[in-house]
Parts: structure tokens; sequence; C-alpha cells
């Protein structure tokens, strides 16, 4: 299969009028190699229904339809959507007049593909269960639309994902950490989470100004209770809404008072001193389960996906 290179990206982006936009998070990789090891670290040992959010141009794609995988992508911009399945027949139509066994996998992309033109934080179905999610996440929004797919698709088992190398460091920090937050208790909370690579900025265009990191979950979470995943997320964001002041104090709206606070704490038996940064997902899940036990009621805050807010 013939991977985009640099001069076709910007070839297709010639033809179709585009210029990258910021606001869009917009940086689509020029390089095949780099997207070779994309799909190689999201660790897809046979063939599987993966979803991509925001194909854009396509080079991930045609990876992932490269490796025999059945491609779901979502995509936001009109212009993007309508342009990929073009893309993808021009790109595998060599192989389909090569023939032979060797290729026969990769020659049926079309009909391994699925497109969805929509904003991925309203997708709740798709044309096939994803087994997981492999994407070049668009920066402006890529940690709300991860732990939204993860929360609406109890089918994925697997995520490999490229964010800013920040996020990656977010997403994959243990507590204790300067960047251990949000982000990091509610990703974890799904599976394993670790940091799967980092990628140069001179292999997008155009370049982004940092790099980036590749994001790996191996999914475990089978409970998928959603009034307790509801209740543990607003603990966490308000245990780290003012992440500089201990637990009795950050968490005295959520608890009804700082005394009450202090009594669930001890409950769930954390030192009510502590500061959230110092929990793990295990410890949350305890605290919350005391909440739920207390018999005053607790109150929730808004949610904090990203971390802004809760002084991430």
């Amino acid at each position: 299969m013939t991977l985009l290179t640099a001069r076709d990206i910007r070839e297709i982006a010639a033809d179709l009028g585009l210029r990258p936009t910021k606001q869009k998070g917009q940086n689509f990789v020029i390089d095949p190699n780099t997207v070779r090891s994309i799909v190689a670290a999201a660790r897809l040992d046979s063939p599987q229904n993966v979803v991509e959010i925001g194909p854009g141009l396509g080079s991930l794609t045609l990876g992932l339809l490269e490796a025999g995988h059945h491609v779901t992508a979502v995509e936001i911009d009109r212009l993007l959507a309508e342009r990929l399945p073009e893309t993808i027949r021009t790109h595998t139509q060599d192989l389909a007049e090569a023939g032979g066994t060797g290729n026969a996998r990769v020659a049926d992309a079309s009909a391994r593909f699925d497109l969805i033109n929509a904003d991925a934080l309203r997708v709740t179905e798709v044309p096939t269960n994803p087994q997981a999610l492999v994407a070049n996440l668009p920066y402006n929004v890529a940690v709300p639309v991860l732990l939204h797919f993860l929360e609406i698709f109890p089918s994925l088992t697997s995520v490999l994902v490229m964010v800013q190398l920040e996020v990656a460091e977010r997403l994959s920090a243990g507590p204790g950490s300067r960047t251990y937050g949000v982000p990091s208790v509610k990703a974890q909370w799904y599976g394993d989470v670790t940091l799967a690579g980092r990628i140069g900025k001179n292999v997008f265009w155009p370049a982004p100004n940092i790099d980036s990191g590749l994001v790996h979950i191996d999914v475990t979470r089978t409970e998928r209770d959603p009034a307790a995943r509801a209740r543990l997320f607003s603990l966490v964001d308000a245990a780290f809404a003012q992440r500089r002041k201990t637990l009795r104090a950050a968490l005295a709206t959520w608890a009804g008072s700082a005394q009450r606070a202090e009594e669930i704490l001890r409950a769930a038996g954390i030192d009510p001193r502590t500061r959230g940064e110092a929990l793990g997902v295990a410890d949350f899940e305890r605290l919350a389960a005391a909440g739920a036990a207390a018999p005053a009621a607790t109150s929730g805050g808004g949610t904090n996906d990203d971390g802004g807010s809760g002084g991430e």
C-alpha cells in the first residue's frame, strides 16, 4: 500500500484549498515511517475493528488499513470527510491492480473502511463495535474525546493515541508526580496507561510548536456502573480543583463541610491532611465508596476532563 508522503499531503491540501488551522488542531503526519511506527505501537497482533478520530487527510487511516484492520474514521470537517474515500481508493489501487496473495488483505481496503462525518464528542454509535482506538487526536479536544470514547464504547480493549507531549505525560503520570491530576486518574480508571513513545514535531505539516507523545491504554475495566463512575469522577474533580489544599479542605464542598470530609476520609483510611495528588485510582474508589455510604448526601462539582480548571 502507498502511504501518504509530504508531497502527497501538500498536493491534496492544495487541491482542496485547505489551510490547516490551530483552531481545529490540524497537524498532518507527513512521514510514512512514522505512521507505521504508530500502528506498531498500538500492539494489535491481529486485524481489529479500529475507530480513528480525526483522520484528516488519511495518513494514519492508510497505515491502519495496510495492517489489515477495519477502520471507522470519525471526521468533523466535511471537506476532509468528503475527500478521504477518494484518497483511500487512489492509494490502494496499485495493490488491487497488482493482485497476488501477498496483497489480498490490503487490496480490499475500501471494503474495510467506514466514515462518520460528525463531531467525535457527539458520536454514540459506530457501524462495528470498536475493539481499538488508534488516533492522532486533535490537540484542542484530545482528553475530552478520549474519555468520551472510553465511556461510550465498553467494547474497546486497547487505545493508542498521539497527543501533545505535555498531555501524554499527564495521562500517564502516577501519584505524587507534578503532572498527575484529573486526566491521569480518569484515564487510569479504565486501565493501564503508559507513555509509549515520543514523536518529533518535524514529521507534521504544519509543524507544531512542541513534540507529541504516544499514549497506550490497556483497557481492563469491566465493571462500568455509570452512577459509580459519575460519583468517582466528581470526587476527582473536587480533589484537584484546589490541589494545593489538603483533602479535608478541598473536599469540603463535595462532602458538605470540612468536618464531614474528614469523617469520610478517615472512614476510607485516608489521612485528611493528604493532598489529592497522593491518591491512586484505588484510593479514590475507596473514598467515593465511603462518601456514598455516609448518611450525609454529597454533591458533585462540574466536569474537568481536560484538567483546565483543576490546576493542571
